[in-house]
Formats: structure tokens, sequence, C-alpha cells
């Protein structure tokens, strides 16, 4: 697929990561089509870009006949697990992801889905931290799914992009601290831009593993 033009769909394109990975997907030339699908406006307008505003992501089928025909799904929805019970933050992570990728799988058989995890996921399912089982319960699930690619990207901390509105606030008042983090733990840090792209490529390049790390992130977004 390295001369073709690729369409997206994007999930999560009104917080942090979902926006500057929209923001990437419209700059690339290797880009032609993308479809956010949200639950509320993304606040973004591109010839590229097409917009649907859905409320439930549990039931997709008002808008299933939307998502045909697409090559690549980077989902970039996502809840913190801070203050919330398992069972709440397992319906919203684990069961919310898995049935949107199990509609698209449905209606794109060659599609490749790549997932937004976390630095130090839990990939056993079997540890004490409650929201790194359950990511790594949702990776384990979207690697049995019969995608033609499936990736789990973990980030760790993210450079964010200049300029767009859903920076998290940790951000715009430690920002500071980046440069110290990125000498001390470069291993645990990357540009909000280098996930965008490393996406881009998976779909168009692919990439040996499936779950990818800040140096595996790094190395694909410049491939």
């Amino acid at each position: 697929m390295n001369n073709q033009k690729i369409k997206v769909i994007v999930t999560g394109a009104s917080g942090m990561v979902g926006e500057g990975v929209l923001h990437v997907c419209l700059l690339r030339e290797d880009v032609e089509a993308v479809l956010v699908v949200g639950r509320r406006p993304c606040g973004t307008t591109h010839p590229k870009l097409k917009e649907i505003i859905h409320g439930d992501f549990f039931n997709l089928s008002a808008i299933e006949s939307q998502l045909s025909a697409y090559d690549a799904c980077f989902f970039c929805l996502g809840v913190s697990s801070v203050g919330m019970k398992e069972d709440d933050y397992y319906k919203l992570t684990y069961s919310l992801t898995t049935n949107f990728a199990q509609t698209l799988l449905k209606h794109n058989p060659g599609m490749t889905f790549c997932y937004i995890s976390g630095a130090s996921t839990d990939s056993s399912e079997k540890g004490k931290s409650m929201w790194a089982r359950v990511k790594g319960k949702t990776e384990n699930e979207l690697m049995k799914m019969h995608f033609k690619r499936a990736y789990n990207f973990r980030p760790g901390v993210m450079e964010p992009l200049k300029g767009l509105k859903n920076t998290l606030s940790f951000y715009k008042y430690l920002g500071w601290l980046i440069p110290l983090i990125r000498l001390v733990a470069p291993k645990f840090i990357c540009k909000l831009e280098d996930v965008g792209n490393a996406m881009v490529n998976a779909v168009t390049k692919g990439y040996n593993k499936q779950i990818l790390e800040v140096t595996d992130i790094l190395a694909l977004s410049k491939k």
C-alpha cells in the first residue's frame, strides 16, 4: 500500500490525543479522507474531513452504513480511571472499544485498527493496577480479532502540538517539565505528532510488533 492513499476513521477527536492524530492525518498527503466519529463536534473543518456525531457507542446501528470502505481506524477515545469503579471503567474501556471494533470489522474486513492504550499496560491481565489490567484485556481482544492488522500504541508522556485546543491541563501548566523528562526518561516520552505519524505509517508501511512502546512509536514515525 506504499503508494496508495488511505481513508481513515478517527475517534476521540475532541480529546488531546485524537485531536493531534486528526491534525496529522489532515496534513498527510497519503491520507485522502478522514471520518471523525464522536459524541460531540471536534471543532475542526477541512476538505478531507467528514464528521458523524453519535451519542451511543454501544449501539451503532444508526450509523453503520456510513462506516464502510475505510482502510484504518485510529481509536483515540478513552477515559481516565481516576475515581472510577472497575465495572464502570471496564464498560467504558473494554466493552466500548471492542464493540466499536467489531462493528467496523464487519464492514471493513481489510482494515487496520490502531488503539491508543497506555504505558505500563498489563498484557497478563492479572496485575494489581485496575486500569492496566483492563487496558491489557482490551489490547489482547483487539489482537484476536481478524483485522488485517491490529496495533496497540503505548505512548507514555506526549509532548502536545502547539495551537491545538484540547491539550490537557497537565501539559499546559507543567510543560516546562518535558525537557527534564526527555533527559531522565527518554523512553517514556514522545511527541503527539510522532504518534499520529506512526499510526499512518502503521497502515501504509506496517510494523513488526503489535504492541508499540515509545521507542517503537518513534521508529515507526520516521519510517
